[in-house]
């Protein structure tokens, strides 16, 4: 392929869905379930289909990609595609879609708890047994409330509870000082987790995070504690989690699990105290139109040079993850 070639684009969408695509780049429609709409190999730019298998799909074309400039998911983890980086080219990005699923999935962690709070999942039981039974559930109202990773999601959980009138407090990698104040350091976690009412995880999944709530971690919560998980199941030991939930001094909502999906016997789906959702944070209305945008931004830097957004890793043979959490 010459360097003065059009640079080709396999883009999720129809190239016609996505307005104001920059010029001077060559786009073709592939979303992993269609026939390869050209040859591999002429690929620069790749986005990732958004849909479940994605890995699989990406498994099959990746190692024929030979010129693969940039690897872009519309996912905020990228942990899935690490097994299949060893054959692409040394030099290529990868990038995530860091931000496109903020809103939808910050709705979510809050729509869960605000439901364990309130008692939603027992209620619900209740209406299939045609029972009418009140009772007095606790709120959110000055209830300190730990928010574990602060990024994008994080950040945008953190600002709808403070309008639930929370004490939020804010947890990632290393402490430090930002506009909505004071983030402490993931090693301040034993000191922090027996003075909150609830945990809300929106961690990366890393080396460094995973299994992070494990039982001795999980012991450290008061009673009565809540704890929402809509990063990645593996930040949590679920056999950990059931035993806490099962002896009645906890109470979890859950977005992802370990494992995913989840199989129909765990005791996870009956166990009193636990709500579950299959992992549907980002699968909103809201979905396409944010990532198209995200796209048509991220299309026109790289047409220009300018620096991507969301760049974890850049490949060298021996991929080394630059993301912090």
């Amino acid at each position: 392929m010459k360097d003065g070639d059009t640079k080709t684009v396999w883009l999720p969408y129809p190239p016609h869905e996505i307005p104001d695509l920059t010029d001077g780049l060559r786009y073709a429609f592939w979303d992993g379930s269609t026939a390869l709409p050209g040859d591999p190999g002429h690929v620069r730019f790749l986005v990732g289909p958004p849909s479940p298998g994605a890995d699989r799909v990406l498994r099959s074309v990746l190692p024929r990609m030979h010129n693969l400039e940039v690897l872009q998911l519309l996912s905020s983890g990228y942990e899935y595609v690490m097994p299949l980086l060893d054959g692409v080219p040394p030099g290529m990005r990868l990038a995530t879609g860091r931000g496109v699923h903020r809103e939808a999935t910050a709705e979510l962690a809050v729509t869960l708890l605000l439901s364990l709070c309130r008692g939603l999942d027992d209620f619900r039981a209740r209406q299939d047994e045609g029972r009418w039974q009140p009772e007095f559930r606790t709120t959110l109202v000055g209830k300190r409330v730990l928010v574990v990773g602060y990024g994008a999601v994080g950040a945008a959980v953190a600002a709808r509870l403070s309008t639930f009138r929370c004490e939020v407090v804010l947890v990632a990698r290393t402490a430090r000082m930002t506009r909505a104040g004071h983030v402490h350091g993931v090693a301040e976690l034993p000191t922090l987790l027996p003075t909150v009412d609830a945990v809300v995880l929106c961690a990366p999944l890393t080396d460094r995070t995973r299994g992070m709530f494990g039982a001795d971690t999980l012991a450290l919560l008061r009673d009565n504690a809540m704890l929402v998980n809509i990063a990645r199941g593996e930040l949590v030991d679920t056999d950990a989690l059931v035993r806490r939930v099962r002896a009645g001094r906890l109470r979890a909502a859950l977005d992802v699990t370990d494992p995913e999906p989840l199989p129909a016997d765990h005791p996870l789906w009956h166990l009193p105290g636990v709500l579950i959702t299959p992992h549907v944070a980002a699968f909103t209305d809201a979905f396409q139109a944010m990532s198209k945008d995200f796209l048509r931004q991220q299309l026109g830097r790289y047409q220009q040079g300018q620096e991507l957004h969301n760049v974890v890793l850049t490949t060298t043979g021996a991929q080394d993850d630059e993301q912090a959490a």
